[in-house]
């Protein structure tokens, strides 16, 4: 026996310097996953007054619906994801699931392929928040780059109408308003590849060419293949099966929206106000429920510097949100800057400031009023 220990030591230690450890939370990841499988499941709404009445007044077909997908969580505080222009909202929170499942479940709005509609999502918005409500239950709005900017766009909306929603909790990541936070108007040619991959299509409100599209979606895939170039990080985060899953649901999000639906996403985002525009009688705040806003330490890289959203947060949280706070992310020293919205590759960086907002709203009694 005493001579076996050496040689199990020799053992361990051998394999700890011939794979990269992954960490902790990577760790417990990966073994629930293999106990307790993830059961999604599409969320077939009960109430839907608000669309029905959209409908009736705008005509809208079911092209502009989003596609919501539920995974039950075990508390009271559900949360619902708004992501950014692409990849689907189930993919961008993937390793954020048991964060956000722990407080309650979980709802992904993922947007359609073959259109999109503002007035729609809000719509179907309304109705989710609704149906929540009447189960007594207030949801955290979690939004993502152009996903904030439709939250930002709905709850205006709604402080426009008179009609408040009723929130636990929001929290924007590296939120994008409006056009001018990625393409300022007095640039030539923008400087970042989102912005080379909008600019076609807010040159053309009419349409683009399709040879213009695919242009864009080349350019937003080649936006994912950087981060997934980053070995040592994949190392860390994700198994070889997983990262297989997430680049093909990725590229199969980027490839599969048509090109009337990549036309009418820019034209939504073209048709925000900015914040610095809300300054008006009734139109703040915007939530009085507690906020966290959260901007990478590498903005620059798809924002522009001067980007009505930076300013306004930055400078003036609260008189967006009363309870709101701003923090930006940054990584350890000597490691890769923190990007915009970067969620999967930078989730440990991420991680802390989400966690502790939530770990705040579990201790909340009762619910706050926007």
């Amino acid at each position: 026996m005493p001579a076996t220990v050496p040689l199990l030591r020799l053992s361990w230690y051998s394999w700890l310097h011939a794979a990269p450890l992954r960490p902790l939370h990577t760790l417990v990841r990966t073994t629930e996953a293999r106990f307790r499988p993830v059961r999604t499941g599409l969320f077939v709404p009960a109430v839907s007054a608000a669309l029905d009445a959209m409908r009736r007044r705008a005509g809208a077909g079911p092209r502009a619906l989003a596609t919501i997908v539920r995974e039950a969580g075990k508390g009271r505080r559900p949360t619902i994801v708004l992501g950014g222009f692409v990849p689907d909202a189930t993919e961008q929170i993937f390793l954020l699931r048991r964060t956000f499942l722990a407080a309650g479940d979980l709802y992904c709005v993922n947007y359609p392929r073959d259109g999109f509609s503002t007035e729609t999502i809000g719509a179907q918005l309304d109705d989710l928040v609704a149906e929540l409500a009447a189960r007594g239950e207030t949801p955290v709005l979690f939004g993502v780059s152009f996903g904030a900017g439709l939250i930002l766009e709905w709850l205006r909306r709604r402080q426009a109408a008179g009609n408040p929603p009723v929130l636990a909790g929001l929290a924007l990541v590296s939120p994008v308003t409006c056009v001018a936070d990625v393409v300022p108007p007095r640039a030539a040619k923008p400087s970042t590849l989102l912005g080379r991959a909008l600019q076609p299509f807010l040159e053309n409100r009419g349409g683009i060419a399709g040879a213009a599209v695919e242009r864009s979606r080349t350019i937003f895939v080649r936006m994912f293949e950087a981060g997934a170039q980053n070995k040592l990080a994949l190392g860390r985060l994700l198994l070889p099966a997983e990262l297989e899953r997430l680049r093909a649901a990725v590229i199969g999000t980027i490839r599969g929206i048509t090109d009337l639906g990549a036309q009418e996403r820019v034209r939504a985002l073209a048709d925000m106000r900015p914040p610095t525009d809300y300054f008006g009688p009734g139109q703040l705040p915007l939530a009085t429920a507690p906020t966290l806003v959260l901007f990478a330490e590498a903005e620059e890289a798809v924002m522009d510097p001067l980007a009505p959203s930076l300013f306004a947060f930055r400078h003036a949280v609260r008189a967006y949100f009363p309870d709101g706070q701003v923090r930006e992310v940054r990584a350890r020293p000597g490691a890769a800057p923190v990007q915009h919205a970067s969620l999967i590759f930078h989730v440990f960086e991420f991680l802390p400031p989400i966690q502790a907002f939530y770990a705040r709203l579990r201790a909340q009694i009762l619910p706050l009023a926007a």
